[in-house]
């Protein structure tokens, strides 16, 4: 249906793309997965007409529907959000135009009435009659009520327009899909909607996300940028992950028999296949797992950082002691009656609807802003080490990152350029990369380098607000492994499933109304019946 050929894209020296020729089929899933910098993007404008290769085409199958998710926030904003959403489907909503002009017309003639029969037989065989009823349920199923669909987009914030703008993309069942990052600014709740949504959906999906559980929830297919080319690897990203690491381990067993080598690989394809089909997974529903072959798999030129968590000393048993914590914003009610004994080696995730708790709770936390009511109380062998969400301060300087690290040494030892390259290079800042100006930095390149600092303040406590934004793949799978191993006590907020569900052993909810607090994973905590009402009450929707 959607396929490329001796498709190529060059930047002055730096080849993207050389000679690529892939195609997408109908009722696969593609995640285009590749390093910082490989192309992904840039590989999605070009699929959509956005932006021209140097060489080769695009060719999409004739009369078949091509629709993507605006990156622009701001592009619809003259127009209301039902109106902005039935524009999804440009060929529908100009049809629906003339009709409307032509009906509004107070000199209604013969011939305007031969044009509406033949406008109304196309208008029908769109679904037209209930166009406006399916934009308004995909409008509140991505949590934009119903007393918003009449408003204007500019009359909405950052993030309903986001939703609104997914509901655009999704309307009128597209033949290909193209999305980058979708579940940016949604909630859980949003994204499991979405992610039932696209497992069901039997069109093409072309989806750029930085976000593993999502990739895993809804792709069929892993399509990976390397070495200038891009192949398609049956399955979803956490097979991908698993067997290009098992390919890099065999190649570097060079003394390992074939036939070894064969077996470990038929282990990993029947312990994968029994895993996947327990769930209910695009990958399964499709059956897609009948066709994977370890032996498609290459070792990936990824580089991954090295993260390693280190205490400089173990903490005694008290760890953290909040009682009755309460605080407002802007005369609102943001969390209270917070009571919180943190036990050593407790992995919390610290989840709030409302994004603008948890910047607050931390900030509490830290010492940096005084509750309403409450009291902290940190255990005096405790040593804490904080990533906020919003850490730009820290790079105002233009200091190199070798002196920006510096700046947070302790000892005579740790001052050392030598021990500070250490930790740079440990987050792949080596060589001449460690001279850059920390002022100048990307976001990813910003949150590498707070983790070198983290890294360096050995501590046994980490706090953890969005850790994984800005960040790429590879960093944030390196940095999940990493916490798993930490022996450290560790309280995070984030956004990515897998992050929460593989690290958390204790879910802590803030809401206006009190504190949830359950020893259990994150999926549990979600789907737990007696954990759902209590939430609705908590917040208000009861």
């Amino acid at each position: 249906m959607l396929s490329v050929s001796n498709l190529s894209v060059q930047f002055g020296k730096r080849v993207l793309f050389d000679e690529v020729n892939v195609s997408f089929t109908p009722g696969n899933c593609y995640g285009i997965i590749g390093a910082n910098g490989a192309g992904k993007s840039t590989f999605l404008k070009i699929l959509s007409g956005k932006q021209e290769p140097n060489s080769g085409r695009v060719h999409l199958e004739p009369g078949k529907r091509l629709s993507v998710l605006e990156q622009n926030h701001n592009a619809c904003d003259s127009y209301s959000v039902l109106e902005t959403v039935l524009r999804g489907n440009q060929s529908f909503f100009k049809i629906k135009s003339e009709m409307d002009l032509l009906y509004a017309k107070v000199d209604f003639s013969d011939a305007d009435g031969e044009r509406v029969g033949v406008l109304q037989v196309e208008f029908e065989e769109m679904n037209g009659w209930n166009a406006e009823s399916e934009a308004a349920a995909l409008l509140s199923n991505l949590g934009i009520k119903e007393d918003l669909h009449y408003q204007m987009m500019s009359d909405l914030d950052g993030k309903q327009k986001v939703r609104v703008l997914l509901a655009q993309c999704l309307f009128g069942a597209p033949d290909v899909l193209i999305m980058d990052e979708p579940t940016n600014d949604l909630d859980y709740d949003t994204i499991m909607w979405l992610e039932d949504f696209l497992a069901h959906y039997d069109n093409t999906v072309i989806v750029v996300s930085h976000d593993r559980h999502f990739l895993d929830a809804v792709c069929t297919h892993i399509s990976d940028i390397d070495y200038g080319k891009i192949n398609h690897f049956s399955g979803n990203y956490t097979f991908w992950y698993e067997s290009s690491q098992l390919a890099a381990r065999q190649r570097q067993q060079q003394n390992k028999k074939a036939e070894e080598k064969k077996k470990e690989l038929q282990e990993f394809i029947a312990r994968f296949s029994a895993n996947v089909a327990k769930s209910k997974q695009a990958t399964s529903r499709k059956k897609m797992i009948d066709k994977l072959n370890i032996e498609e798999i290459k070792p990936s030129s990824r580089r991954y950082p090295a993260l390693i968590f280190e205490q400089e000393r173990e903490a005694g048993d008290q760890i953290l002691n909040i009682e009755n914590l309460s605080a407002s914003l802007d005369g609102q009610m943001l969390f209270k009656e917070v009571h919180l004994n943190l036990a050593k080696g407790d992995k919390v995730i610290v989840y709030a609807k409302d994004s603008r708790v948890l910047p607050v709770f931390y900030d509490i936390l830290m010492g940096k802003v005084t509750p309403d009511s409450g009291t902290i109380e940190w255990g005096i062998t405790t040593h804490q080490a904080y990533l906020p969400a919003d850490h730009d301060h820290f790079f105002e300087q233009p200091l190199s990152l070798v002196d920006w690290l510096r700046q947070y040494a302790k000892t005579e030892e740790e001052r050392e350029e030598v021990f500070i390259r250490g930790f740079l290079g440990k987050m792949l800042f080596g060589g001449e990369e460690a001279l850059k100006k920390a002022n100048v930095l990307s976001g990813g390149e910003k949150v590498r380098c707070m983790l070198s600092k983290m890294m360096m303040e050995r501590p046994n406590i980490v706090l953890l607000n969005e850790p994984t934004n800005h960040l790429d793949l590879e960093s944030i799978t390196a940095f999940n492994n990493s916490l798993k191993n930490y022996k450290g006590t560790m309280l995070c907020s984030t956004s990515d499933h897998a992050f929460a569900q593989t690290l958390g052993t204790r879910i802590v909810e803030l809401t206006p109304n009190g504190l949830i607090d359950r020893h259990c994973t994150f999926d549990e905590f979600m789907t737990d019946p007696k954990v759902k009402e209590l939430r609705l009450k908590l917040h208000g929707l009861s």
